[in-house]
């Protein structure tokens, strides 16, 4: 089964987890406005997870979307949190990401793995969406940037529960596929390894862009192609140092990442390319991916988008960041088709 068939608008799609209130309390009118912009541009693949703002982005897009027809558009959300109904009084134990949804939703937040849970996590979103299926769904954050050390352990279980209950509802029909949906590469690469799992695409979030990506191309990008695996990138701008921002993993960007953010700049600008529309095209380009899903919680920033996958990007641009190791030697370009 291959993502991309269903996805007939092309690979634009719609990251929502700022509309869970990433880093700034969004006013509703905001959020459902950048929606509304992004289907009015076209875009009709739409993802999220009960982990953005404790079901809010959830809420949010369900809101957005309920006007229009469920079959006209793709959705997909994640499992391996469970939103609970009593509220949160101690600290929030994220991971490295503390402080992320610091303004959503004040519901206590819970991992759960399980089979039992991966089914009770569905059915939970498609009552906060308002919606009669989910068309795929992501197993959320198996790795160590949330379980430390731990995240083995939390991988098997999910092997032992979350796998099995998704390829179990993708043979019913209950949805379309599964995969991981995680913000490293290890996890991926034991998945594709599995012989009792059978993941239909992956969502890899921050480790496949303009900015980062030879880690991604030693192993992950090869393996996918070859197991003719689907992959969508989340992240494309770098947690936002790519469009503006000054955030990279989102936190401060170091001095190095600056350093290097700015030499792409500076030979973006030589050869008048939006440094948005190089991130964009540049993911594209891997023969594995078939979806880019940025993040957007302003209106403007859809159209900026949309424009950058559209640009057209002179030949020279790709040959000076390679000449220059701004990218890696054999990372594909849009040159190379």
């Amino acid at each position: 089964m291959s993502i991309r068939q269903y996805l007939p608008n092309g690979p634009l799609g719609f990251g929502a987890a700022p509309l869970g209130n990433m880093f700034r309390n969004i006013p509703d009118e905001e959020a459902l406005g950048t929606v509304e912009a992004a289907w009015q541009a076209g875009t009709r693949y739409f993802d999220t997870a009960p982990f953005y703002g404790a079901g809010l982005s959830e809420i949010r897009i369900g809101k957005a979307l309920e006007k229009h027809k469920r079959d006209e558009y793709v959705l997909s959300t994640k499992v391996g949190r469970l939103i609970l109904d009593e509220v949160e009084t101690g600290a929030r134990d994220f991971g490295e990401k503390g402080g992320l949804f610091e303004f959503g939703r004040p519901n206590k937040v819970v991992y759960d793995y399980s089979e039992k849970g991966t089914v009770q996590s569905i059915e939970d979103s498609l009552k906060r969406m308002n919606v009669g299926h989910i068309d795929f769904v992501w197993v959320h954050d198996i790795a160590q940037d949330f379980h430390g050390d731990g995240w083995l352990g939390m991988f098997d279980t999910a092997r032992k529960g979350a796998f099995r209950a998704l390829d179990r509802l993708r043979d019913e029909g209950v949805i379309k596929g599964w995969g991981l949906g995680v913000n490293k590469t290890e996890p991926i690469e034991l998945t594709l390894g599995l012989s009792d799992a059978r993941p239909d695409g992956m969502l890899l979030a921050g480790r496949y862009s303009l900015l980062d990506h030879d880690h991604a191309l030693q192993r992950v990008m090869p393996l996918a192609a070859a197991r003719g695996v689907d992959i969508v990138v989340g992240g494309p701008y770098s947690s936002g140092i790519l469009a503006g921002g000054t955030h990279f993993e989102y936190q401060e960007a170091s001095p190095a990442i600056v350093a290097k953010v700015n030499r792409i700049k500076e030979v973006a600008a030589r050869h008048g390319v939006p440094i948005k529309a190089a991130a964009l095209q540049f993911v594209l380009a891997h023969p594995a991916v078939a979806a880019v899903i940025p993040g957007a919680s302003k209106p403007e920033r859809i159209a900026e988008d949309h424009a950058a996958l559209h640009a057209t990007i002179p030949a020279e641009f790709w040959r000076e960041m390679r000449s220059q190791d701004l990218v890696s030697p054999n990372a594909p370009l849009p040159i190379d088709r």
